[in-house]
């Protein structure tokens, strides 16, 4: 455990800083364009490289050493986020830029996601993995929470090129806490053992592996699924607030959310999911599904800091419960490959969610809801009309779909059953 604190640390720092860039880029790139779509192609931009790079990056992770591994992401996103800074500093920063160095720094992420989650698996015990798993949540969502409040800050006394120094400076943080541990290797088992070859084969291996499982295959569709309604609220949520009111107030709103997350993760830290977690995954999907539509309902601040809140306490819970089930029912010197794949099919519906979001927000429900628009004289009479109202709209469209996945997925028995079916592979003797 020890070693898995020294390392949860340092990955927390980074993520504070890149939560830190992110809001800087985030701001200066809505004041110089006014538009949702670009927040689209933005974020796709930077997801889709990654995705495509999964299957490999998660064959290399079970081939080398995993802490190695790390180090090596985390020092190519550091120098790429050096470049972001020095071109900041020079003036000579264009969105085209960020269409280049955020891909790099999402292809080296790659690398580091599946590296720190399957060590986990060798660390922690496995009856303690979803605590594990909420304090990953919760120390990214204290980032998340500081970050915006104090980019504000930040950016009026050093600028936004001190901001992106010091993602840079976390970077270093994560890297000196890897060179300060060692982390075991995985050992062998009969599968994993079959499964060498080329570093197609292994990587192909990941899929067969998950698809060979109805449960796990099942379970991973419906995060797919899910994963839409995410990612068209990833671009949204910005450009909805910024239409009415200032980027303080979205600080703001972003920082509730974190304290949401926050939350939630030491939900998770201190109890650990229930004993059934598959039930606590559909059970935060219900939740989510009820929560949304509430930060639609109007151009109101407040109202969307408390949806917001109450949603993101959600997102440890499904994410920690689902977590700890694919750590423990996947062989350790599989979970590289494993976990790629897994993040690659999860994470397949993003760049459809980030393509289609901007251009559905500009050009079909804002029109919708605008003053005299087709909907104004019904729907406009319940959620208010003008701009941000068709973003508010497509809030509460994403919580609809989202508890139609939840009711779907709750009726398909082999993903209730999936833990009853698939034995614990690191089951601890001392926990039965």
């Amino acid at each position: 455990m020890t070693t898995f604190l020294v390392v949860w640390a340092g990955q927390v720092v980074s993520s504070l800083g890149s939560y830190l860039t992110g809001f800087a880029l985030a701001v200066w790139i809505y004041q110089q364009t006014s538009s949702a779509t670009y927040f689209g192609l933005i974020t796709l931009a930077t997801t889709l490289p990654g995705i495509l790079l999964s299957p490999v990056a998660g064959a290399l992770v079970d081939r080398w050493d995993r802490r190695t591994v790390m180090i090596v992401a985390d020092a190519g996103s550091a120098l790429a986020t050096l470049a972001l800074a020095l071109l900041i500093w020079k003036g000579h920063l264009a969105l085209w830029h960020i269409f280049v160095l955020l891909p790099i720094i999402s292809c080296f992420s790659t690398f580091t996601w599946p590296a720190f989650n399957a060590s986990t698996s060798l660390l922690v015990p496995s009856r303690h993995l979803g605590r594990a798993a909420g304090m990953t949540q919760m120390g990214d969502a204290a980032a998340s929470l500081v970050a915006p409040l104090l980019a504000g800050i930040l950016i009026v006394s050093i600028g936004r090129q001190g901001v992106v120094l010091l993602d840079f400076a976390s970077y270093l943080v994560a890297i000196a806490t890897l060179l300060g541990v060692r982390m075991p290797r995985p050992a062998a088992t009969s599968e994993g053992t079959a499964s060498r070859g080329s570093i197609w084969r292994e990587a192909r291996w990941g899929w067969s592996f998950i698809r060979q499982r109805p449960g796990l295959l099942a379970l991973l569709l419906m995060m797919a699924a899910t994963n839409i309604g995410m990612g068209i609220l990833q671009v949204l949520l910005s450009p909805m607030i910024l239409s009415f009111a200032s980027p303080v107030v979205l600080g703001r709103v972003l920082s509730a959310a974190g304290l949401g997350v926050l939350a939630g993760g030491l939900l998770m830290s201190v109890w650990g999911g229930p004993k059934r977690r598959i039930v606590g995954m559909l059970g935060a999907l219900f939740a989510e599904g009820l929560i949304l539509p509430l930060g639609g309902l109007r151009a109101s601040a407040l109202l969307i800091s408390i949806a917001a809140v109450a949603y993101m306490v959600t997102i440890p819970i499904l994410n920690g419960c689902g977590q700890a089930i694919w750590q423990s029912r996947v062989p350790p010197d599989l979970q590289g490959r494993v976990f790629a794949v897994r993040r690659m099919v999860a994470w397949s519906t993003l760049p459809f969610a980030y393509l289609i979001a901007g251009p559905l927000a500009d050009h079909v429900f804002e029109p919708l809801m605008r003053t005299g628009g087709p909907l104004a004289a019904s729907v406009g009479l319940v959620i208010g009309v003008g701009k941000g109202r068709g973003m508010g709209l497509m809030l509460i469209v994403i919580g609809l779909f989202t508890l139609l996945v939840a009711t779907v997925a709750s009726r398909f028995p082999r993903l209730v059953h999936l833990e009853d079916e698939l034995p614990d592979v690191l089951a601890d003797p001392a926990s039965g």
